[in-house]
């Protein structure tokens, strides 16, 4: 296993070739370590030799084999520190117990058995200590005062001094290692995080665009199409009784010119809105992707707040009347205020279907229902059976399919309930309902 996570350290180039060794600057120092260890070893071995009666050519052998262990000091370390313990009595191997106990506290091996192995390298190297030291002063011309403490306290600084340095420089080298190691992970984490969430930001921000397109689209086509729709209708009228009665003709001409400023004053403003809106987001300083959505949000809600509203359904009914409609318009329950965005859009509604009965059922009956409830708002818009008597000269009119879609997702964004369909009697009816929420735009930013 690695154990020291040295090779992990910088941004050496690894390779696999390189065995457990992560960097070849790691095989360097190894390599270069195992090679001293494996000479002092060796010199030792002369006097091990000398003291074991042996040839002192198998000493020195002994001493290179026990010295070059170290090279094994990343991947096997609780080995290298047993073989260093095992031959203290031998008095070789410094080099290799001080490398050895620094590796093996460094690493990640549980920390029981570093203390266990610090621990009896301790006592082996206290021992050995003391014995020598116990036999120096025995040798010498030396009496040290009093004798009683000398000898034992020279055997525990040695002994210490060749165990905790290396020991304690150890913990506090993997410490700061596995810290680095914490510390890095961190911030991977929260560099995936952070672009997770730009992601997200710009998810929301294309989101809040395509919403923001889609209400432009829907004003502009619920504003061009009923005011062109009535526009077509009075047109296609005043072809008809120009000869016959030309003061109907004048009046459905100057009908023609009111409807058309009235469309193109819509317009004008819609485009003023949008043109301001540039404007100010050229000048702006750059904010935050993800403040986009909120902003779109607001700004549907200022556009709301000017919008049409249901005291306006008189006015609409009376336009569809004088194009020659015949609308009833029935309201039940109190009229009360709601937040902007439902009465804009239950005017819209209503607006929609009316469109539609021109361009396709054209001298229908139609009933415009309108229920106040408790907890809601209804409105229901249902005409009868194409008239092909009474519709007058083809009027023509386009249709672009998008009437139903617009007025589906107008009702599914408040959260109302949107039904439309054919009738039995051969008509077509329009119903929605629409909750009544006191403050809903704040509640949705």
């Amino acid at each position: 296993m690695t154990t020291t996570g040295a090779q992990q350290d910088g941004t050496g180039t690894t390779t696999r070739s390189l065995l457990w060794w992560g960097r070849r600057r790691s095989v360097a120092l190894d390599v270069g370590l195992g090679l001293v260890s494996a000479f002092e070893c060796a010199l030792e071995g002369v006097g091990f030799a000398e003291k074991a009666a042996i040839p002192v050519p198998i000493g020195v052998l002994f001493g290179l084999v026990v010295g070059s262990v170290l090279v094994l000091r990343r991947r096997w370390p609780i080995a290298v520190v047993l073989v260093s313990i095992a031959t203290t009595p031998a008095e070789m191997g410094y080099l290799m117990g001080v490398v050895g106990l620094y590796t093996l506290a460094a690493s990640d091996v549980p920390r029981r058995i570093t203390a266990t192995l610090a621990g009896m390298s301790l006592a082996a190297t206290l021992i050995v200590t003391f014995v020598r030291v116990r036999q120096d002063v025995a040798s010498a011309d030396f009496d040290p005062e009093p004798g009683a403490w000398y000898v034992p306290t020279m055997a525990g600084f040695m002994s210490l001094g060749l165990t905790a340095p290396p020991v304690l420089f150890g913990l506090y080298i993997g410490a700061r290692r596995r810290l680095m190691e914490s510390l890095r992970e961190r911030a991977d984490i929260l560099e995936q995080e952070l672009s997770l969430l730009a992601d997200r930001a710009e998810q929301r921000a294309q989101w809040a665009r395509t919403e923001e397109r889609t209400r432009i689209a829907r004003e502009m086509h619920d504003v061009v199409a009923h005011r062109v729709s009535l526009m077509v209708v009075h047109a296609a009228a005043l072809q008809a009784v120009a000869l016959k009665d030309p003061q109907k003709a004048v009046r459905n001409a100057a009908l023609v010119g009111d409807m058309g400023r009235q469309a193109l004053t819509e317009l004008r403003e819609m485009l003023g809105v949008l043109r301001a809106g540039e404007n100010d987001a050229r000048a702006a300083k750059p904010v935050p992707l993800a403040a986009v959505g909120v902003a779109a949000a607001a700004a549907a809600a200022a556009a709301a707040d000017d919008g049409p509203c249901l005291a306006d359904l008189e006015g609409l009914v009376g336009q569809s009347r004088q194009a020659g409609m015949v609308v009833e318009l029935a309201v039940q329950g109190e009229a009360r205020e709601y937040a902007p965005e439902v009465e804009q859009t239950a005017y819209r509604v209503v607006q929609e279907a009316l469109t539609n009965v021109h361009k396709h059922a054209a001298g229908a009956k139609v009933l415009v229902r309108l229920a106040h409830r408790a907890a809601e708002v209804a409105m229901q818009v249902e005409n009868g059976a194409p008239d092909a008597s009474g519709g007058g000269p083809a009027a023509e009119l386009p249709s672009g399919g998008n009437g139903l879609v617009g007025m589906r997702e107008r009702v599914m964004a408040l959260g109302g309930v949107f039904v439309s369909g054919p009738t039995d009697a051969g008509g077509f009816r329009v119903s929605a309902v629409l909750p009544d929420r006191d403050g809903w735009g704040e509640q949705q930013l």
